[in-house]
């Protein structure tokens, strides 16, 4: 189904929208079985680094639980996931974000705040990310080349640390729209901040151009996300971790780009 034009617009003017109820119950449920698998074995790495397909960002306290920042195309160890985002109701809004016919999914990432583990994001913004420099990314349409959805796989509450955005007019940008924060005068009014907060099931769709953040999950329960990235073909020109990450979607008929 296309994009209705409040989210067309709300994409345009403020980066981001939500679509409530994507993922049904079940859906999520295995999602969330995934997730847990990946963080029962991340108990057991004790270190950064590749496993089973997948990326695993750790810090490993003297002792305690591992705190896990993110596993990286977490989809090479837990193909369900590489099944979940590659699915239309995530490719469909993306491709008509982008505008392209294609994309290559550049990001499957498990990120997780469970209780009091205390990762935060500060505010940035996702070109950031995708942006290197040294010629590592380009803008090949003109309106960002990159889309990014966050399903939730636990309810989102301003007490677990939720996304929040901030619009434009809340921040410094340059002349290419990217967020300043080192510059004399430079301004980031958190006081504008919006929550995003939801049940499990809904995804968030944002450019790499909006400004987020969030804090730490401060609740006696977990709060885990899925990110799926998509590109616009020929924008990425790095190298991104992970058993078959970077493939194009949609597949070719009877091409092999989606690892099982």
């Amino acid at each position: 189904m296309p994009l209705s034009p409040d989210e067309l617009r709300a994409f345009q003017d403020g980066g981001f929208f939500v679509k409530r109820a994507l993922f049904r119950p079940h859906e999520v449920d295995t999602a969330r079985a995934a997730l847990e698998r990946l963080y029962a074995t991340a108990q057991t790495l004790r270190a950064t680094g590749d496993h089973g397909g997948a990326f695993f960002a750790l810090s490993a306290p003297p002792q305690g639980a591992v705190v896990v920042q993110r596993v990286v195309w977490a989809g090479g160890a837990e193909p369900c996931l590489l099944r979940l985002s590659e699915d239309v109701r995530l490719v469909e809004p993306a491709l008509e974000l982008l505008g392209t016919e294609r994309c290559e999914q550049l990001l499957c990432q498990a990120h997780y705040k469970m209780p009091n583990d205390g990762v935060a994001f500060d505010w940035h913004q996702d070109i950031q990310h995708r942006d290197k420099g040294n010629d590592t990314w380009r803008d090949v349409t003109g309106r960002g080349s990159y889309v990014q959805t966050i399903l939730l796989v636990d309810d989102m509450t301003e007490e677990n640390g939720p996304l929040e955005f901030l619009p434009p007019t809340a921040v410094s940008l340059d002349a290419a729209g990217r967020l300043v924060t080192d510059a004399p005068g430079a301004r980031i009014d958190r006081s504008r901040a919006v929550p995003i907060t939801g049940r499990a099931g809904d995804v968030l769709f944002f450019g790499p151009y909006a400004v987020h953040g969030s804090t730490p999950n401060q609740s006696a329960l977990p709060r885990r996300v899925l990110i799926n990235g998509y590109a616009a073909p020929g924008a990425n020109k790095r190298y991104y971790p992970g058993r078959g990450a970077c493939r194009v979607l949609p597949a070719p008929i009877g091409g092999d780009e989606l690892p099982r």
